[in-house]
């Protein structure tokens, strides 16, 4: 029966989520059930594409990619997919109408990394970030806000700053391993090999700007969405203080994290906080 094979569909994009991130599928709980597996779903989709061309590196990287792109336009046009998590994910991209250009904005964004290393002007940068982050906020959103055109508007532009915000986080946090494994670097005019203070602290005055953004669309969320959206803020930002207190050169030796028992204590303040409409 095909029910059974969406069913598991949707549990290997559950999966898929919950084994990657514990932050984010720590936040996705916190979404309405109503909307909770169309997150899974395109979390999944995402987090294989950006697997391809960032961990697999024993493999034809370019063959692998091709094929999942081919595979991704199959399950879009037919409306099935022998790959369960694009399965999954072309049922929520039909469910809520999302916009083909959102998924071919990420695929060019993910296409640049097979070879790509440098970003050196201010355009480049921002068309990573809109391809790779920007948009996934944008089909997240499509969901969040169950199709209503009119609210999908509003909240556009501030779920593209969250989405900005939290990628230049990812960004400044896997400095070290993007430079040393990937040999990338995606700040522009920065020199990592001798990055200092002053360098850090404008990057991170540049996110707190999209956090400052991002927050504001938070407020104006769907209450299915509202606090699940807010404690991966939250998250996000906590991470940011951390790198903010953190020297420079340590930055450049050492992953920064937010340890899991400091992931439990922020969803509890988070839920104190938003339940007394201090959001």
């Amino acid at each position: 029966m095909k029910s059974i094979f969406d069913h598991v569909s949707k549990e290997c994009s559950k999966l898929v989520t919950n084994a990657y991130s514990t932050s984010f599928s720590m936040a996705t709980k916190m979404l309405s059930e109503s909307i909770r597996q169309d997150i899974y779903n395109i979390y999944g989709f995402v987090r294989f594409a950006d697997e391809i061309v960032d961990t697999f590196h024993d493999y034809d990287k370019e063959k692998l990619f091709v094929n999942f792109e081919a595979d991704l336009e199959a399950a879009l046009t037919d409306k099935i997919s022998l790959n369960p998590i694009l399965n999954s994910f072309q049922e929520t991209y039909h469910k809520y109408n999302i916009d083909k250009h959102l998924v071919e904005a990420f695929m060019s964004s993910m296409r640049l990394d097979l070879h790509k290393k440098d970003y050196l002007t201010e355009e480049e940068y921002k068309a990573y970030i809109y391809g790779s982050a920007d948009v996934v906020g944008l089909m997240c959103l499509k969901v969040f806000v169950k199709g209503d055109e009119e609210k999908y508007t509003d909240l556009k532009d501030a779920a593209m700053s969250l989405g900005s915000a939290f990628q230049k986080v990812n960004f400044l946090r896997d400095l070290k391993a993007d430079f040393e494994d990937l040999s990338r670097t995606y700040f522009p005019n920065t020199d990592l090999n001798h990055l200092d203070e002053v360098s850090k602290q404008a990057i991170i005055k540049d996110i707190e700007a999209d956090f400052s953004k991002g927050l504001q669309g938070i407020k104006r969320l769907p209450l299915e969405a509202r606090f699940g959206v807010f404690m991966a803020y939250r998250y996000y930002n906590k991470l940011l203080q951390k790198l903010k207190k953190t020297p420079a050169l340590e930055i450049k030796s050492a992953r920064i994290r937010v340890p899991n028992y400091k992931k439990i204590e922020l969803l509890t303040r988070s839920y104190v906080k938003y339940h007394l409409n201090l959001l």
